[in-house]
């Protein structure tokens, strides 16, 4: 018997009925081991040694595989086909080796693109050793994001307070989504003028043309600068004769693109799908781990974190046989298509993502998949057949167009275009495509050369010139991958990064940069220039790869970087905190001094009238203060985008006059500080303040709503079984009642404001019932049961908590990321949560006591 060893445990159990009773199939559950998250991971004054550390959930996998090992004849590793796929297996490989249960056993490792019965047993067939020039890729990217993020994260927290860290790649990530946010700001709107003519045909047949040329001058987009010029020429037009002087028809053909790569899936599902960088992984690797179709357990989709455009000879030859049955003779081309990554640095060693059998057709497989992998496996089906499809033929028309009106001229434009045979399109048009053809896809009439058109009307509209949109995930992804910069498997990571941190947030699908994050593009920028340039980052992304191809020795890679990183972060230890405010005032100017309304100097405080605003530095980060401070008090919260001048809607102190309180008579007013928009009543230390509530903004605050927000937490009623009050306020939590020790959460902060005695009594009881958990009351209640863990057997639950859901499996307890629906959490999510716990020493007292005291 032979022990297997795979990633993940949906794939082990579909691999297992492949293979049959001579091999054991085991998951290592991703990876094994990592670098501690302290000083001396790698140490570069050792030659870079590195340690490795196990977590307890992985620890107790190894020993199960090397328990299973040592009555094995052999061990084959079959994590993923990629470069982490390689450095699991080398994990995986060296802890056995330190646990000495191999001895003399063969070890050998296979690949499969796709989790289907005919791939793993060709793999199987077809076994090599580990690629070391892979694993020392991996041992220098891991080495390189280790020694930056470990060595300048200090550097922050001295210089930078607030900042959290800083990646090597999400840097330069960040990087450009702040810089796509100062063109933002920097931009200049212009106006322009457009004119059309809507004419007829001598057949009474109505088409557009748009102006291209007036007075013997080609017209630029921007030429027609205002009104008066657009009604002189709409003037002109308008007495004129029109006559068209040539009618040209050009045949053109429209080729489709290569099938998915894994950064233009992430794309079209995000346009197409509305699907988020994180969810289209997460649904394809359901799609490739296997899935039960019919009775049959398989792959659906090859290995979806690729950046190779082909496919495979036998997998082409199926498309082609799908393209006859589906959809016809007449759209399949003489010969196959093959395709070439565009992409910089592209590794091409795997297959491109595609269907690992074409005659399942996305009709035929839907009634086994849910809503998200139905609507995605389509997609990728389409694209993958499509791009084997005949071209789709195409006729382009355009009619130029002269207009006389006594000594003057103008020439003008229509164009239209016919699809003559739809090809590919027949199965597949990216959403970009289908805009594209909207604009040009108008028919024209019949219109001969030489013949007289009617005018029937003279349209001049005004537009402006718009800056360039924030990116969306799909487009940052595609940015990156044209630069050079991360690859296949690291596109979400450094997007979760990002938002994780509070650097970007996500509003309507565009990335905006929060004021940490911009602070943080900032300053590194400003002194660790070098290391945030977009070519500095790519070259240092091909060296990675001239790694993995045997060019290159991965420690001189690291010794030429750590040389000139380490000085750099020696030099700016040396530098002054106002040194860096300073320099941080004028990269981010719009963003600190934002102009005023009313023309004033914005760096002028607004309160004393005397004072310069700055930059300053807090223990929770950056906030604008005032020079003359401790005199005058001003602060505004950086970034302040409701209110940048600090104003609040009026009074120049940057306070806004709500009214007074009708019991004590003190003043009620709108103020923002460092930490964001608040609530006082009063002046001085004793003054009462209050926060505004999530949702809330500045301009929807009155007089009557700052009143209830200051009465918090108010008294609902005296409980009728008890007689103990019942109280509802706002917690670190968000909105709640509480009775006699008991907390339970609200729906919404008006429920605070409006729950009657009734209401609350049942909620409390609800929450009674649920009980506490642990050893103060029943087990919470269960909201979905995933099953068996499959190591341990036990359980594995999700319950609504004091604190929101969680994941529950034995003593474990854990919290689900924000957001996180409880109802969509699936067992390999649960079980990466309840892995994390237990690497914290979340698995009881114990645990968490011996954790600490290693750390």
């Amino acid at each position: 018997m032979d022990v297997v060893v795979v990633e993940s445990p949906a794939k082990a159990k579909t691999i297992n009925k492949y293979l049959g009773k001579n091999y054991k199939v085991l998951a290592s559950f991703g990876h094994v081991r990592d670098l501690p998250a302290k000083d001396g991971s790698v140490r570069p004054d050792e030659d870079f040694a590195m340690s490795w550390s196990v977590d307890t959930a992985s620890g107790k996998r190894l020993a199960d595989i090397a328990k299973a090992v040592k009555d094995a004849d052999g061990l084959i590793l079959a994590t993923d086909p990629d470069r982490e796929g390689e450095a699991i297996s080398w994990h995986v490989l060296e802890v056995l080796k330190q646990k000495r249960a191999l001895k003399d056993k063969p070890v050998s490792r296979v690949v499969f693109n796709a989790i289907t019965k005919a791939s793993v047993l060709d793999a199987m067939a077809n076994p090599r050793q580990i690629d070391a020039p892979l694993v020392d890729a991996y041992l220098a990217r891991r080495a390189l994001d280790y020694l930056v993020g470990f060595t300048l994260s200090p550097v922050l927290w001295r210089k930078l307070p607030g900042a959290r860290s800083a990646g090597r790649v999400q840097s330069v990530a960040l990087r450009l989504v702040c810089d796509r946010e100062s063109e933002i700001e920097r931009f200049v709107r212009e106006e322009y003028w457009q004119i059309a003519a809507i004419l007829n045909t001598p057949r009474n047949d109505s088409f557009e043309a748009r102006l291209t040329a007036f007075a013997g001058k080609k017209l630029q987009k921007l030429d027609i600068g205002n009104k008066a010029q657009a009604d002189d020429i709409k003037a002109m037009l308008e007495g004129a004769t029109f006559k068209a002087l040539s009618v040209e028809a050009k045949p053109t053909k429209r080729n489709p693109g290569p099938p998915f790569t894994t950064s233009t899936l992430q794309q079209a599902a995000s346009s197409g799908l509305g699907f988020s960088a994180t969810r289209t992984m997460q649904v394809a690797q359901k799609l490739y781990e296997g899935m039960d179709v019919g009775g049959e357990t398989a792959g659906l989709i090859t290995y979806m974190r690729t950046d190779g455009v082909q496919m495979a000879p036998e997998a082409i030859e199926a498309a082609r046989s799908a393209i006859v049955s589906e959809f016809g003779a007449r759209y399949l081309p003489e010969k196959p298509r093959y395709y070439t990554a565009k992409a910089k640095n592209a590794q091409e060693a795997h297959e491109a993502i595609r269907p690992t059998d074409f005659k399942r057709t996305p009709q035929s497989v839907r009634q086994y998949l849910d809503a998200d992998q139905a609507r995605l496996y389509e997609l990728i089906w389409k694209r993958a057949i499509a791009s084997q499809m005949q071209p789709a033929e195409i006729e382009r028309t355009t009619v130029e167009i002269e207009a006389v009106n006594g000594a003057r001229t103008a020439e003008l434009r229509a164009i239209g275009s016919v699809i003559r045979f739809d090809g590919f399109i027949a199965a597949y048009t990216d959403q970009k495509d289908e805009d594209a053809e909207d604009e040009e896809s108008r028919r024209l009439p019949e219109i001969r050369a030489g013949e007289q058109l009617a005018r029937q009307a003279i349209n001049a509209t005004q537009h402006t010139t718009e800056p360039p949109p924030r990116y969306s995930e799909a487009s940052l992804i595609k940015k990156l991958e044209e630069l050079g910069i991360g690859r296949p498997s690291t596109y979400t990571a450094i997007l979760k990064t990002l938002e994780d941190r509070d650097y970007v947030t996500i509003d309507r699908r565009r990335l905006v940069p929060q004021a940490k994050g911009r602070l943080l593009s900032a300053f590194l920028e400003s002194f660790f220039e070098r290391y945030v340039e977009y070519d500095f980052t790519a070259s240092l992304e091909e060296k990675l790869d001239e790694i993995s191809d045997g060019k290159l020795a991965w420690k001189d890679v690291l010794r030429d970087f750590w040389k000139d990183f380490s000085g750099a972060v020696d030099d700016i230890k040396e530098l002054r905190v106002t040194d860096v405010l300073d320099a941080l005032n004028e990269e981010l100017a719009p963003l600190v001094f934002p102009e005023r309304e009313d023309g004033s100097n914005p760096r002028i405080c607004p309160k004393c009238g005397s004072g310069n605003l700055s930059l300053k530095l807090g223990k929770f980060g950056a906030f604008v203060g005032c020079s003359n401070y401790p005199e005058c008090s001003y602060t505004r919260q950086l970034g302040d985008a409701a209110n940048p001048n600090g104003e609040n809607g009026n009074g120049e102190d940057g306070v806004k006059l709500l009214g007074k309180d009708p019991y004590t008579a003190e003043e009620i007013t709108l103020r923002s500080g460092r930490f964001g928009p608040y609530i006082q009543r009063g002046e001085g230390k004793e003054a009462k303040r209050s926060s505004l509530p999530k949702g809330w903004t500045p301009e929807s605050i009155d007089h009557e709503k700052a009143l209830a927000l200051l009465a918090l937490p108010r008294d609902v009623g005296k409980h009728p079984e008890t007689g103990k009050m019942i109280s509802a306020g706002l917690g670190r939590y968000g909105p709640f009642v509480l009775h006699d020790g008991t907390y339970a959460n609200l729906e919404s902060i008006e429920d605070v404001f409006s729950i009657g005695l009734n209401r609350a009594v049942s909620v409390i009881a609800e929450k009674q019932q649920k009980g506490k958990g642990g050893r103060n009351g029943a087990t919470p209640a269960a909201l979905k049961e995933l099953g068996d863990h499959p190591d341990g057997g036990g359980k594995i639950v999700v319950r609504d908590g004091k604190y929101g859901p969680y994941v529950n499996y034995g003593k474990v307890n854990a919290t689900l990321p924000k957001g996180k629906d409880p109802q969509s959490v699936t067992m390999e999510e649960a079980l990466a949560l309840i892995a994390e716990k237990e690497a914290k020493g979340g698995g009881g007292k114990k645990p968490f006591r011996k954790a600490a005291k290693k750390g």
